[in-house]
């Protein structure tokens, strides 16, 4: 197998692009997919400043890294969860990542800083456990960026993933969440742009860039995803990948092309909504934002100020 580009020897089969790299041509290639996706949803300027949540995993340790390839200010933020040894081996992993490259790194911990971690926080909420931790990335992760002066979020959200969320939303015909299902979400008041710059990149590509660049990364899954309908929604995607390829790009992209307009007025309204958080001044639809609520049931407490830990290159 040869590099569609060069003829050198091939590492990867993209079917999808009906295409095979080599190891320079692929990065290449994902520097290009990724600089599209800036360029075509207006993301971010040349550029500029951007806080990249990280996890550990291979999809946000690599955008992170391909940020800064493409000459972004790209610092990080990891969110450490309270889920027992995963958390502390997402934090190696991180940890060693900014090291290693020499980049800045922020940390927030969820049981020291803010008073509860996922597993007890969502028992006590009754909240499933993806729930409580969705909940508490955007608060926080939003909270942070503003905090910090970052004009934008940036996560990991890959091609697969996106694909995955729109299958659930359509299957539920929820339009609150189709409207939201785009590579961009725009600032506002109280709200810091949120961007997802690896929606053209799947999640065989992000690994794939990982091992050219002998970036170690966390393998396991999160085990408090257990029976995470998002999963399901995955597998079904790649059996039909498997015998149609490129079936999940096109599933994604016909429908921010052709559709995802039919529902952009419900975002706008949405916002329009929004008043500020009694306890915190975060924008929500009612007197008290979900997650101040989520932090006064598990820990007694809410509204105090995180604390923030960066760790300079």
């Amino acid at each position: 197998m040869k590099c569609r580009r060069c003829a050198a020897p091939a590492i990867i089969e993209l079917r999808r692009h009906n295409a095979a790299f080599c190891s320079t041509c692929f990065v290449n290639h994902c520097h290009e997919q990724t600089r599209r996706a800036i360029h075509d949803y207006r993301m971010l300027e040349p550029g500029q400043r951007v806080l990249v949540a990280v996890s550990g995993g291979k999809d946000s340790l690599a955008l992170w890294h391909l940020l800064h390839e493409l000459g972004y200010r790209a610092d990080g933020l990891y969110l450490g969860l309270g889920i027992a040894e995963y958390s502390d081996e997402s934090a190696a992993r991180v940890r060693d990542f900014a090291a290693r490259f020499g980049f800045q790194l922020h940390e927030i911990d969820l049981p020291t800083d803010v008073g509860f971690d996922i597993p007890g926080g969502a028992r006590v909420a009754r909240r499933a456990p993806c729930s409580a931790c969705g909940l508490s990335k955007r608060h926080l992760f939003n909270q942070a960026a503003l905090r910090l002066g970052y004009p934008a979020i940036a996560t990991g959200h890959n091609l697969d993933d996106e694909a995955a969320v729109l299958l659930g939303n359509t299957l539920r015909w929820d339009e609150a969440y189709l409207a939201r299902q785009y590579p961009v979400l725009p600032e506002s008041s109280g709200f810091a742009r949120k961007v997802k710059p690896l929606v053209r990149l799947g999640e065989r590509e992000m690994a794939a860039y990982c091992v050219v660049h002998r970036i170690d990364y966390i393998l396991d899954e999160c085990p408090m995803a257990a029976g995470n309908r998002h999963l399901h929604y995955k597998e079904l995607l790649n059996s039909l990948e498997a015998s149609s390829p490129g079936a999940k790009a096109a599933f994604l992209f016909n429908f921010l092309d052709r559709a995802r307009g039919r529902f952009a007025d419900v975002v706008l309204e949405e916002r329009a909504a929004l008043a500020a958080c009694a306890v915190c001044g975060a924008p929500t639809p009612g007197d008290v934002c979900a997650f101040c609520r989520l932090q006064e049931r598990a820990s007694g407490s809410s509204g105090e100020p995180v604390i923030l830990r960066s760790r300079t290159p």
